[in-house]
């Protein structure tokens, strides 16, 4: 594992990410009911009720959720800039987090406004929180890398999503008209091909090389992606808010373009995991290239609605699932699968000796137990395709195997927190004991 650039000195204390890792496959599991609750017509249309509460139990519970510890603990060691205050940040972010995702999620599926209305003031204020803290955070890095100029544009692509999300909860909870119907479609585009895409392609660009080993990312792609990636969405955005007929080849020509970065991005990506110098089975290379393929899969199909003839019913729901359950969550899992491990190993060498030798990566979390998640996750993403096409079918069959997926992802994430605990324990218990005897020979002499 190749660890320069790193500055692992400026890490946060460790419950700092752990807290939002842990919370997140609830939110999951709580996806997973929904469907299993709601069945076939969660897999109708992206507008229904029960779709947009699964959706952002996924999309705020989940994969920002995961994001935002990641962003606490990545960015000092990555940029060697600390996050001010961030155990105040936590305290506000994670909770608001928490409550307003529950809050927002129950107020789709009961209809009810009250709820909703909470949930934008609590989502508010704490994504803002949490802006504010990554901007300041990234304005005090001297010589930004590549990782770090993309992971500005995802910053500011959140912002864009949380704003345009604050407006469509305003609309629903106050039943205030929109100023345009194309929110609908600006929210999800900057919050997945803006934050998340740009923030997955910003983090490869140093956790592939380092956690699995391959050659570095060509220049020509780490210097010119997240700019023109950013760039074409900002047009396709204007095109979507004119809506005009004179307009829509500037959509098509944005949408070619994306599929075209993003897919460069993913065949570059699998290619250099193909020639990575350590040729031992990784789960989490796994993990990330299930992600691309899954990507490609995505930029395939959004390509594929841009052509009238080509177009189907349930292209938005089958997109959503690609996009969601396929390629993000296959990437953040395998990004908590060495994330964590590594936190817990790193923290762990702190400690004095503690009488017995400390564990490694494998041993905190074994590769048995990451690739029996990774095969339900598998599975999860094939059943859900599926129910987007045939949701009377396998509407249940999708829920019950999502559920299953999260629910072994955290038993995972528990076990790695589990194996930090004990370490940390009987290395105080040792401490205590070694302090002890040099005050009792102090003593006697």
């Amino acid at each position: 594992m190749q660890q320069s650039g790193l500055n692992l000195q400026q890490a946060p204390p460790i419950w700092v990410p752990f807290r939002f890792f842990l919370s997140a496959p609830l939110f999951g599991l709580l996806a997973a009911v929904v469907m299993l609750w709601q069945g076939p017509d969660l897999f109708t249309s992206r507008w229904s009720a029960s779709t947009l509460a699964a959706t952002h139990l996924i999309t705020l519970g989940f994969m920002t959720m995961v994001m935002a510890g990641a962003m606490m603990q990545m960015l000092p060691v990555l940029a060697g800039a600390s996050v001010p205050r961030p155990k105040l940040v936590v305290a506000i972010v994670h909770p608001l987090l928490v409550l307003g995702t529950l809050l927002l999620a129950g107020g789709f599926l009961l209809a009810e406004s009250r709820l909703l209305q909470y949930a934008v003031v609590l989502l508010g204020t704490g994504l803002t929180v949490f802006f504010g803290a990554l901007l300041l955070t990234l304005s005090r890095v001297r010589n930004p890398t590549a990782t770090i100029r993309a992971i500005w544009l995802a910053s500011i692509a959140f912002g864009i999503t949380l704003v345009l999300g604050l407006i469509l909860g305003y609309s629903h909870g106050w039943d205030a008209p929109l100023p345009s119907q194309s929110l609908r479609d600006l929210h999800p585009a900057w919050g997945l091909v803006g934050w998340t895409g740009l923030l997955v392609a910003g983090v490869a660009y140093q956790i592939v090389p380092m956690f699995q080993m391959t050659p570095n990312y060509p220049h020509w792609l780490t210097r010119g992606l997240a700019g023109s990636a950013f760039i074409l969405l900002g047009l396709w955005s204007l095109a979507q808010w004119q809506g005009a007929a004179e307009w829509m080849w500037l959509r098509v020509a944005s949408v070619c373009l994306l599929v075209a970065a993003y897919s460069l991005f993913a065949a570059v990506t699998i290619h250099l995991q193909r020639h990575r110098r350590r040729r031992l089975p990784d789960v989490t290379l796994e993990f990330w290239r299930a992600g691309m393929v899954f990507l490609l899969l995505a930029a395939l199909l959004w390509l594929s609605r841009q052509v009238p003839g080509l177009a189907f019913a349930q292209s938005d729901v089958l997109l959503g699932v690609l996009v969601i359950a396929g390629a993000a969550v296959s990437f953040i899992s395998g990004m908590l699968y060495k994330i964590m491990p590594f936190l817990a190993w790193f923290h762990l060498q702190t400690l004095s000796a503690s009488g017995k030798p400390l564990p490694n990566m494998k041993a905190i979390l074994p590769e048995k137990a990451q690739r029996r998640q990774l095969r339900l996750h598998l599975a999860s993403v094939g059943l859900l395709i599926a129910a987007a096409l045939w949701p009377t079918l396998f509407a249940y069959p999708a829920g019950l195997s999502f559920g299953a997926a999260m629910l072994f992802l955290m038993r995972n994430l528990i076990r790695v927190a589990r194996v930090y605990r004990d370490c940390l324990q009987r290395a105080v218990q040792a401490n205590l004991v070694s302090g002890m005897a040099e005050k009792l020979t102090h003593e006697q002499k």
